[in-house]
Formats: structure tokens, sequence, C-alpha cells
């Protein structure tokens, strides 16, 4: 039996994870499978116990990754013995209490509020199709920060413009509801007649490419880096680093922590409280700014 493609679909079908996230998943569990099969000349998961478990750690040092990313990869492994222990397939799970490298805490990246302003605001986007496409990609991340995968499933129905609501399906097909600007109306309006007149009319699909096919991650990725580089030097420029801003810009303005864990989407207020970070760097340095004895 395959229990690599079976895990694949319980991640799949069953916790309804992100298709990119699947990809990853099967991508570093492949990785294992091939390292456990060179060291006892084959996968039985009857046979892995957390000496291998703990040999495969140290190989993936030696070649230098990140702790991240080896971090990352002994996460797919305790969750595909998870699975296996809830099939009851095996009885241990031979990945957990093992000592892993320690991961520094990268604060998340953003782009000042001004930079973003300028950007959306003083004229940086041509008046045809493409140009106001690519602005309402970066407004939408900037004013809703949703996720690269929630952006690509919209729908000119997500959107209840007499309201300002826009409904988002998020990880797991959890469905939330973000407030967003009133003046995104007017940008969305325009977009669409645009569209519609010269590409065509789209029911399930609100983002297209000039040839009516549905955008992709590297072309968004290529708008959003094309755009931030107008307005600032900072090194990253990614979908993520706009949500990164989102989040950032609401929690500097006073925005409440639950309040902002439930516009992100967030599973648990933990993953919300790195922004809180960010801020604090801020106040820190508005305060060495402004005190006498800063």
């Amino acid at each position: 039996m395959n229990y690599q493609e079976s895990f694949t679909n319980y991640l799949r079908y069953e916790k309804r994870t992100s298709p990119h996230t699947v990809v990853a998943y099967k991508k570093d569990l492949d990785q294992f499978v091939c390292f456990i099969t060179e060291m006892i000349g084959e996968f039985d998961v009857n046979r892995v116990d957390s000496k291998l478990v703990r040999t495969w750690i140290v190989s993936l040092m030696e070649k230098q990754l990140s702790p991240r990313s080896v971090n990352r990869k002994v996460s797919t492994v305790k969750a595909f013995f998870r699975f296996l222990m809830k099939e009851k397939i095996v009885e241990t799970n031979p990945a957990v209490n093992l000592p892993l490298p320690k991961v520094r805490k990268k604060l998340p990246g953003f782009v000042e509020e001004e930079s973003l302003h300028h950007l959306l605001d003083d004229g940086f986007f041509p008046g045809d199709f493409r140009g106001v496409r690519d602005k309402l990609i970066v407004a939408l991340l900037y004013a809703t920060g949703i996720r690269l995968a929630e952006l690509m499933q919209l729908k000119g129905s997500s959107f209840d413009t007499k309201n300002y609501l826009i409904k988002v399906l998020g990880k797991r097909q959890k469905e939330r509801i973000i407030p967003y600007p009133r003046e995104m109306n007017n940008l969305l309006f325009e977009y669409l007649e645009i569209r519609n007149r010269e590409i065509g009319y789209f029911p399930d699909i609100l983002l297209v490419t000039e040839k009516g096919k549905p955008v992709y991650e590297k072309l968004i990725y290529r708008v959003v880096k094309k755009s931030l580089e107008y307005v600032t030097s900072f090194e990253q420029k990614s979908p993520h680093v706009i949500r990164h801003s989102y989040a950032t810009h609401l929690l500097n303005k006073g925005a409440d922590l639950n309040a902002v864990k439930e516009l992100l989407g967030h599973s648990s207020l933990a993953a919300t409280q790195i922004y809180t970070h960010t801020t604090f760097e801020k106040l820190h340095d508005i305060y060495k700014q402004a005190h006498p004895r800063g």
C-alpha cells in the first residue's frame, strides 16, 4: 500500500489543506522516503525509528539547510506518522521529541504606509486593462490582507458592494468576511467594465489575463514585485509582504489583536502575535526619537 499517496489524499480531501502546502508536504516526504530507502534498503514504516529520523536530521544539517527548512521537513514527517497512527498502521511517532536546530525568529518585513499610499494614489498604473487589473491586485492585497491563494479564487460575487464586504475562502475551506475601503468599489467597477468589454465576462473568476485565463501565482508575484519597486528599496517584494504590511499598519493604528487575527484568518493568536514585535519596534524607534533621554 502506498502510504504516502494516502497521506496526501488525506491532506487534500479530509484536511482540505491548500494545494501549495500539499505539494510542499509531498516533496519533503519523498525526500525522507528516499533517505530511508538508502539507509535500510526499503521504506517500511514499521522499521522507521527515532534513531533513523535523527540520522536524517543530521544529514539535512550537513547539507547546510537552514534551521527553518529542517524544522519544516521534520514537521512533515511528524504529520505523516500522526496520520499512520490515526489509521492504526504504526503505534508510535518516531519524529517526536527529537532535538531540532533553533530557528531564529524573523520579524515579518513590511512596506511603510506612505509608500503604499503613494503607489496606489499617484498614477503609477496606466489606464489600460493590464494597468487597471494590476492596480486592483495590489489594492485588494493591501485593503484586505488576503493570501495569494485567496486572491486567485475571488469572483465578482465575492463582493458585497453595498456593505463594502468581501467573502474569502481561506485555508481548510474556512470562510470569512472582511471589510474593505469604500473607494475600492470605484476601482473594482472600472476593472469589471474594461475586462467585460475587452476580454469577456467571467462569472466564476475575477482576475484574468489578457487572454481570458485565470491569473496564476507567477503573474501576481511579478505584478507585486514590479509595483513595489516604484516605491521601496525593501528587498522582499511579494504578496505576503503586503499582507504583513496590512497587519502591521492595523496594529500600529491601535487595532485589537483578536480582530486582526480574524481578519487574517489565523487559526491561533500566536500566529498573529508576531506582528506585535514589529509594532513594538516602531514604538521603540518613536521613543528614541521623541524622549529627551531616548
